[in-house]
């Protein structure tokens, strides 16, 4: 009800809007549509994209710990640092370890260089490829970007089993930022769902990919630390070699395109980035420019404020007063993760009774009071109740991530979504920067602050949902209004 205002722009059936723009042909679908570019076998479920998505995500969840930890331990050997600590949990008495600080320096450092340098280049490459799929189609960006990343993953084992300088890690990310990184995979993903899904199942379809990013890091989580103590770095790195390449087979293999490439389309056009910046800067009808605007900045501080407090769960556990064990790290891992699934079920639940924008408001509801409730957590059982207040945070991401697609062309999918790709990557950096820098600023008069600082960021998106939500009833109310004038 809530985005009727948009049916000037998108057709409320889906099999007119087929006709119109392109043809949503696959083998799962009830219109019994063909597409150009069909792939060799038939889905063998009711399933798209979800695998290919699950299985980057499991490789990406999987590495990062571990090649940090990796640049940790050769950072150590090279200063000669022996990684002994004689202090124990909130021990600030001991006199801190010079040779622990440059090693932490250099590691904090080449993490920052390996990320910014995939976000640069990525930034180009993820809008061009974006937009470049709303007339080549969906696949062959689901394809390139895996490959791009087993290629990163191989560069990563070269160097390992080679013990090269760590700067080649830089070169293995350029090398997949150059072929869209996962921010590509991302964008074609939540576009071919958008391509499938019509206007009423749409937000439940996002839903699941996201509950298919939790579901992936809380497996890589549960996996990664395990198998490293026991068997090393290289090991679980064939792993991750192994599931991009499955991802990039599966999506070659099983799935279908959502619409009908255009065959006479160029990769390399200027075109493709300008259609990105006409989202944002053409004036569209009853005022989609703004809501545009405006979702993108909710998006921006939601994904912000879940990224900079992530961040900084594991430092708080292990610190005093919780003092938290890696056994009791991994269970908190785990409970963040199983949270996707709850907003899932919770989010299938109130669709049935609610509007999106009041989905989206009880989801800020539910991430603000978890992040009161750990910002002054001194106890396991109240981090606990912390973790599992957040049972909805993921409604609201999305509902945004719905609402955005329902405000552009479907022509124009591609481009939104590889453009909100490129804003949650700057998330990343963003709230990085700033929580990580807020938390020691912070220490001496509230260890948590960090935590309120964010529930009080996301008051900011819950203003603007609810006054977007209550405009759009409006707007639905004198419709309807009008509608019965007409007939009477």
């Amino acid at each position: 009800m809530e985005d009727s205002d948009t049916s000037a722009i998108l057709p409320e059936d889906p099999e007119s809007s087929d006709q119109q723009f392109g043809s949503k042909n696959n083998c799962c679908l009830p219109n019994g549509s063909t597409c150009s570019k069909t792939p060799p076998y038939s889905c063998p479920f009711s399933i798209s994209v979800e695998p290919v998505l699950f299985l980057n995500m499991f490789s990406l969840a999987l590495q990062m710990p571990l090649y940090t930890q990796y640049l940790w331990d050769r950072f150590s050997e090279h200063v000669g640092y022996n990684g002994t600590k004689s202090g124990g949990c909130g021990n600030s008495s001991e006199p801190h370890d010079p040779l622990q600080k440059e090693v932490e320096t250099l590691t904090a450092h080449w993490n920052l260089y390996i990320s910014l340098g995939g976000f640069c280049v990525g930034l180009i490459t993820v809008t061009l490829l974006g937009s470049w799929s709303d007339r080549a189609g969906r696949r062959v960006v689901l394809i390139v970007p895996s490959l791009g990343l087993a290629i990163q993953a191989t560069v990563y084992l070269i160097v390992m089993y080679m013990k090269l300088p760590v700067g080649w890690f830089l070169f293995g990310r350029l090398c997949s930022g150059l072929s869209g990184d996962f921010n590509a995979i991302l964008a074609a993903c939540f576009a071919y769902v958008s391509d499938r899904s019509d206007r009423v199942s749409r937000t439940f379809r996002v839903a699941i990919l996201e509950a298919c990013l939790g579901l992936a890091g809380m497996f890589a989580s549960i996996i990664g630390g395990k198998w490293r103590h026991a068997q090393g770095y290289i090991n679980p790195f064939w792993l991750v070699l192994a599931t991009n390449l499955a991802a990039a087979l599966y999506a070659y293999l099983f799935v279908p395109e959502s619409l009908t490439p255009d065959p006479e389309s160029k990769l390399f056009s200027t075109q493709h980035h300008r259609a990105v910046i006409r989202l944002y800067a053409t004036d569209r009808e009853g005022g989609r420019r703004l809501k545009l605007w405006l979702y993108t900045l909710c998006f921006f501080v939601v994904v912000s404020v879940h990224f900079g407090s992530r961040d900084l769960y594991v430092l708080y556990e292990l610190s005093s007063p919780l003092c938290w064990g890696s056994e009791l790290i991994g269970y908190g891992s785990a409970a963040q993760h199983l949270t996707y699934l709850t907003s899932l079920v919770g989010l299938r639940t109130m669709q049935r009774c609610l509007e999106d924008s009041w989905v989206a408001i009880i989801g800020l509801v539910s991430n603000i009071s978890s992040l009161v409730v750990i910002s002054i957590a001194n106890t396991t059982a109240l981090m606990f109740t912390g973790y599992g207040l957040c049972f909805l945070f993921m409604a609201s991401t999305a509902v945004l991530r719905s609402k955005l697609s329902k405000l552009v062309d479907p022509s124009e999918l591609g481009a939104l979504f590889a453009s909100v790709a490129c804003v949650e990557g700057l998330c990343s950096l963003v709230s990085s920067g700033v929580f990580n820098s807020l938390y020691p600023a912070t220490l001496h008069f509230m260890k948590g602050f960090p935590f309120l600082f964010g529930a009080i960021l996301l008051l900011i998106p819950a203003v603007i949902i609810a006054t977007l939500g209550c405009q759009e009833r409006g707007m639905n109310s004198r419709e309807t209004t009008e509608e019965n004038c007409v007939e009477s």
